[in-house]
């Protein structure tokens, strides 16, 4: 930092208290954060209504779910930067603007193209949402207080994917697609509302605004990172469906995308006033933060992703009864936000992650026990027990990136320790896709070794289904014929349900060997603030 920043941070007041209670300001921005995830979570729900009703293939449809995921994507990272030239409340107001005008325009759409961009600008007011409401918490409250906040943050962030199938299900059925996007208007208005009567900015952000607006942009940044993470995006989203690298088109954006971001790591670390500070991650605390959040998005976003698509493709549950298993597991975990934010004050925050991180992998590794035959009241109670521990991490962390950061600073830790989550929840989804369909065909070629005329187990089972078809009416020979079929079909979802049991072992083993790294660390001292110079580790 520039010792002409460091002066001006210097000379703010230590103490400042927002107008309104703070409270209703944490309430405030937690609606907006429920609108987005929800509309993201439903949005998937539907794509197969929308393709259905704009004429387009499942393929071209997922475009709808894509060109949000790169929109997004791009702007997270550099929404500290906007942030700090044009205002955190005027960046914020006008995320929620954008995501609610575009939410009409989603659902007024009557083509594709006209569809994914809309959802493109939607991506991008969207994208800066989190970051902002993060950092507005994080000024808000006191540091003892921020880990009450961010319970209140986390559980509109854990119950609105947890319902969003449950509901997007149900509207899709009984009104029509549109009205998933409707419903965002009457709460991105009282948003608007509620964010310009009670959301202020600081006196520091103010003249940080002012510095910011002193400073030349850094374009070459800016266009860096925006392609470079929009490459990188599309690359880990569209991989598996492209076959990875034996496409060209995944070579060519892989390969744009690890030289434009490699370019961009440089050209910021050198600049005098870069779109996104990455010296930042110099701090121990939020270097490791850093690391944790992205884990922490690997398995959030892995796990969600990985049971609902068990359930519907191995064990038949339509998509509106996979989101009932996981309801409940979202409940579970907004009780457990508000106990974890009341207990961050009563002792070591990193011991609570440690116990976070544990109780996570034991959760996960409980997942290994899914069958084809688990029931439903079981599999809801599994997920309950998997998620237990995800708020003891994310809470402390969440309140642990700001210790030793300078206050004008936390606009670029919001932005990038929720870019830190969201590239980690694609990358996780990404790989645990490509791993779950390799592995399951090894566990197809192992299991084939069994399914030969020679094999007692096969005979009985061919004979078994036979008679049954038999007894139904049909003839010797389609039954045996059926039969036969059958059997492959049979071994093709226990492939497919092993590679999943793989799947959950991974995860857990990869939690289990993080746990202790929140020690690395340090505690926030109590009722001090941040100290302007502390942008290195020690």
């Amino acid at each position: 930092m520039s010792s002409a920043a460091a002066t001006s941070s210097m000379s703010i007041p230590a103490v400042w208290k927002p107008t309104h209670n703070p409270w209703a300001v944490a309430l405030t921005v937690t609606l907006a954060t429920f609108m987005e995830v929800l509309d993201t979570s439903i949005a998937n729900v539907a794509l197969p209504h929308m393709a259905g009703t704009l004429g387009a293939s499942q393929e071209e449809a997922t475009w709808v779910l894509t060109s949000y995921l790169v929109s997004s994507a791009v702007v997270l990272p550099i929404s500290g930067w906007l942030s700090n030239r044009f205002g955190r409340k005027r960046f914020y107001m006008t995320c929620v603007a954008l995501f609610t005008v575009c939410s009409l325009l989603c659902g007024l759409a009557q083509s594709l193209p006209f569809l994914v961009f809309a959802r493109i600008l939607q991506g991008a007011g969207g994208g800066g949402l989190a970051p902002s409401e993060q950092a507005i918490l994080a000024d808000t409250f006191p540091i003892e207080k921020r880990g009450q906040a961010f319970a209140v943050y986390g559980m509109a962030v854990v119950v609105a994917p947890a319902i969003g199938p449950t509901l997007g299900g149900w509207i899709t059925d009984n009104f029509n697609w549109h009205w998933i996007f409707f419903i965002n208007l009457p709460v991105g208005l009282l948003s608007l509302y509620l964010s310009n009567r009670m959301v202020e900015d600081p006196p520091h952000l103010k003249t940080r605004r002012v510095e910011a607006r002193r400073e030349k942009v850094d374009f070459l940044g800016l266009g860096l990172v925006a392609a470079g993470v929009g490459f990188l995006e599309f690359t880990l989203d569209k991989g598996q469906e492209k076959d990875w690298f034996g496409s060209p088109m995944i070579v060519t954006f892989a390969a744009l995308a690890t030289v434009l971001l490699i370019v961009f790591a440089i050209w910021e670390w050198n600049h005098s006033h870069p779109i996104v500070d990455l010296k930042l991650l110099r701090n121990r605390n939020f270097g490791t933060a850093v690391f944790l959040q992205l884990v922490l998005g690997m398995v959030l976003f892995g796990s969600t992703v990985l049971i609902p698509q068990y359930l519907q493709v191995l064990l038949g549950y339509t998509a509106e009864r996979a989101g009932m298993v996981l309801s409940p597991g979202g409940f579970v975990m907004m009780i457990m936000m508000a106990v974890a934010g009341r207990s961050l004050g009563k002792g070591d925050p990193r011991f609570m992650v440690f116990l976070g991180y544990l109780a996570t992998a034991a959760g996960i590794y409980n997942l290994t026990r899914l069958d084809l035959n688990t029931s439903f009241g079981t599999v809801t109670l599994w997920r309950m027990i998997q998620v237990l521990g995800l708020p003891f991490i994310f809470i402390p962390i969440s309140t642990l990136n700001y210790v030793g950061v300078p206050a004008d600073k936390t606009n670029q830790i919001s932005s990038l320790s929720n870019f830190a989550r969201n590239l980690g929840g694609s990358v996780g989804t990404a790989l645990l896709t490509t791993f779950i369909a390799r592995t399951a065909q090894v566990h197809q070629t192992a299991l084939a070794a069994n399914v030969v005329q020679g094999s007692p187990q096969y005979r009985m089972y061919i004979a078994s289904v036979t008679q049954q078809m038999i007894a139904h009416g049909m003839s010797a020979a389609q039954a045996s014929q059926l039969a036969v079929g059958r059997a492959y079909q049979e071994m093709l979802r226990q492939a497919s349900m092993l590679s999943y049991k793989n799947a959950f072992f991974v995860l857990s083993a990869i939690i289990l060997c993080l746990a202790p790294l929140p020690f690395i660390m340090r505690l926030p001292e109590k009722h001090s603030k941040p100290d302007p110079e502390a942008l290195g580790g020690h």
